[in-house]
């Protein structure tokens, strides 16, 4: 039995968990699949049965990345905050933070390059605006510069201010969003609590889905071996998923589909508001849940998703690559495909993706 003041005592893992590599997979898979139709076609010439409910469902995949992130710093390090090896995995955690900046800026360039002026890619790299696509990386990049400092305090909280953690600091965010100028710095907002004139992912505004991650991470480091208490753990996220995707039912009431559309147009995605945030992070909840039910055995059938989330940072370089610099700028593709042609290439893309991740991985094991 878990009391309520009891500060995290975890087990390492001795391998790796297919089924975190799996949800990973399905969140840059939905991802591919959404920035190939907005880099290729634009979503204002979707079709309504392409917005809803096909691009409806790419909603999911940013609460899910941001979340399996989460997840994946509490099994692989949160059991070695305050060893005498922790300042090693900090530095390497660092480190990673450092090469995910390098290659948000690098992709900044190859998004930007069809698009905007050199002027407008400099200012982009100076952190005077921002790109698009590729924020999400920017988003990583920032927090694995500072979350590592923040580990050791989470592991010394107790059960109660974890599990309010998330709450408390998705008011914070909200509140400072709404009410707080930041002195007139809007670089400054956008990046901690997001603004409506940048498309950002802020620092404060989805630490709550991360604090989640970190609370699944600690339920599937104790329980995760144990097949009875993993099933309660796989009702217990299903669950709350279903809980969301209820409350967004509800609040869209009598006007629910006209709430579908608005979801899958963006709107509430940035800054976060809450019909959105229900529907993405409910569905990231249960498709979680649904990762750790088939475990190892779903990770297998489904090898192309696993493989692309074994290796998440080269599978987003190598989509945001083909898309940006090969289809837009060299073949000058952008608006030339109908939805379906478009749909089709995204498809295709995923499939390459996890080619492209195996070849690399089979080119490195050769070259030993």
């Amino acid at each position: 039995m878990i009391g309520l003041g009891q500060r995290p005592q975890l087990p390492s893992l001795s391998h790796r968990v297919a089924a975190i590599d799996l949800a990973r997979g399905i969140a840059i898979a939905l991802m591919i699949l959404s920035h190939t139709v907005s880099g290729l076609l634009g979503i204002r010439l979707v079709p309504d049965w392409g917005m809803v409910p096909i691009h409806l469902t790419t909603k999911f995949s940013s609460s899910l990345f941001i979340m399996v992130f989460g997840i994946a710093l509490a099994v692989a390090f949160l059991p070695k905050v305050e060893t005498p090896d922790w300042p090693h995995r900090r530095r390497k955690l660092m480190l990673r933070g450092l090469e995910v900046l390098f290659w948000y800026k690098a992709l900044t360039i190859v998004e930007m390059l069809p698009m905007f002026t050199p002027q407008d890619i400099l200012d982009a790299l100076l952190y005077q605006r921002f790109a698009i696509w590729v924020e999400i990386l920017g988003f990583y990049a920032l927090a694995l510069l500072w979350l590592p400092w923040a580990l050791p305090l989470w592991c010394r909280m107790p059960l109660w201010s974890r599990l309010l953690a998330p709450v408390a600091i998705g008011v914070i965010s909200v509140m400072l969003e709404r009410h707080f100028h930041f002195w007139d710095n809007l670089i400054l907002k956008a990046l901690l609590v997001e603004d409506a004139d940048h498309y950002t992912w802020g620092q404060l505004a989805r630490l709550p889905l991360v604090m989640s991650g970190l609370l699944i991470g600690e339920a599937i480091l104790r329980w995760y071996g144990e097949p009875a208490n993993r099933r309660r753990l796989v009702a217990w996220l299903a669950g709350f998923g279903a809980l969301f995707l209820a409350g967004f039912a509800v609040l869209s009431l009598p006007e629910w589909y006209a709430a579908l559309q608005a979801v899958a147009w963006n709107d509430g995605k940035h800054p976060p508001a809450l019909l959105f945030m229900l529907f993405s992070a409910g569905g990231a909840l249960v498709i979680m849940a649904l990762c750790l039910l088939g475990g190892s055995r779903a990770a297998r059938w489904l090898k192309p998703l696993s493989v692309i989330g074994s290796d998440a940072l080269r599978a987003f370089i190598f989509h945001i690559v083909v898309i940006f610099l090969i289809f837009r700028l060299l073949l000058g593709a952008w608006q030339v495909y109908s939805y379906p042609q478009v749909l089709a290439l995204g498809m295709g893309l995923i499939l390459l993706t996890a080619v492209w991740i195996a070849l690399i991985r089979r080119f490195r094991e050769l070259s030993r």
